[in-house]
């Protein structure tokens, strides 16, 4: 009766139990072209970054960064753009300072004009009525030269200095140059004619420092 019993319980369902119990087998050659095709892909990889040129560890960056070439390079283009504003920065000092130099100097010269020319005014008024009393005297006339003379020797001055008179007369009115003192009619001139210079006008090179004084047609 014992026997009968072990000999049942070695049918299918031990069957079954003895072939789980036992280890799996793995086809080694699917294993095998598993690994191959690992090593495909590994290899594409490196191969794909040594070709974009990028480092491929922390260390190999480190040290394109720490590049001595790189950062000569790099330190040179910084001090050629500071030499060179450098430059633009001092080239634009020189010219202001010519500017302001010149503009310095204009002004001192129209100042000095401008305090001279009540004097010129006067002795041309006292040469236009000497002329109009026509004095036979040797006395005046040696007073006249001497007024001439005076007169002559300041108007050079300032001629040297570059202040320069002008006289409108017969030319347009102009208000930039010209002062109207008084209109008069006039027969066969057009209107806004300047007739008469009362007083000179004055310029220092091309900065009017005194309008003329003029009549002008109406």
């Amino acid at each position: 009766m014992s026997t009968h019993h072990g000999a049942h319980s070695s049918g299918p369902e031990g069957a079954a139990a003895a072939a789980s119990s036992e280890p799996e087998v793995v086809d080694a050659e699917v294993v095998e072209e598993e690994v191959l095709d690992a090593e495909v892909v590994d290899g594409d990889g490196v191969h794909d970054a040594a070709a974009n040129g990028e480092p491929e560890t922390e260390a190999e960056a480190a040290a394109v960064e720490d590049d001595p070439l790189a950062d000569a390079l790099r330190e040179r283009a910084e001090y050629l753009e500071l030499a060179q504003r450098t430059r633009a920065d001092f080239e634009n000092y020189k010219r202001r300072a010519a500017m302001q130099a010149k503009e310095a100097e204009q002004r001192g010269r129209a100042a000095i004009a401008r305090n001279l020319l009540p004097a010129i005014d006067n002795l041309q008024r006292a040469l236009a009525a000497a002329a109009d009393e026509q004095s036979g005297g040797a006395a005046d006339d040696e007073l006249t030269k001497g007024f001439v003379l005076v007169h002559d020797e300041l108007r050079t001055a300032l001629e040297r200095s570059g202040v320069n008179a002008f006289d409108p007369a017969g030319s347009k009115f102009d208000p930039t140059l010209h002062e109207a003192v008084s209109t008069a009619p006039a027969e066969g001139v057009e209107p806004g004619t300047v007739l008469e210079t009362l007083e000179l006008g004055y310029k220092v090179d091309e900065q009017v420092i005194r309008p003329a004084r003029v009549v002008v047609s109406g």
